[in-house]
């Protein structure tokens, strides 16, 4: 799986895990360059607090872009740093 933003690869994974329809990528697999941390955090009841990256490319910045669970609940511990995209990111094979 690939994750494109602008025609830029920010993610390439064969180990991606889908939960809820998302794709979920290991950390190891983004390219953090393009990834701001965000002081945004988000609350799922099964999941736990999800926290976020904003993707900057070429100066544009698409805010809260990617999320992820750094300490989630027991149910979801299989994607326990695994970085998942919306907002106009691409996820494709």
């Amino acid at each position: 799986m690939k994750a494109k933003w602008k025609g830029i690869d920010i993610a390439e994974s064969s180990d991606t895990v889908v939960v809820e329809g998302n794709h979920y990528f290991p950390p190891d697999s983004l390219k953090m360059e393009y990834m701001v941390p965000s002081q945004t955090t988000t609350s799922c009841p099964w999941k736990g607090v999800a926290k976020y990256y904003s993707i900057n490319i070429d100066y544009e910045l698409n805010t809260d872009a990617a999320w992820y669970y750094p300490s989630p609940k027991e149910d979801a511990m299989n994607i326990k740093g695994y970085v998942a995209f919306w907002r106009g990111v691409e996820v494709t094979e």
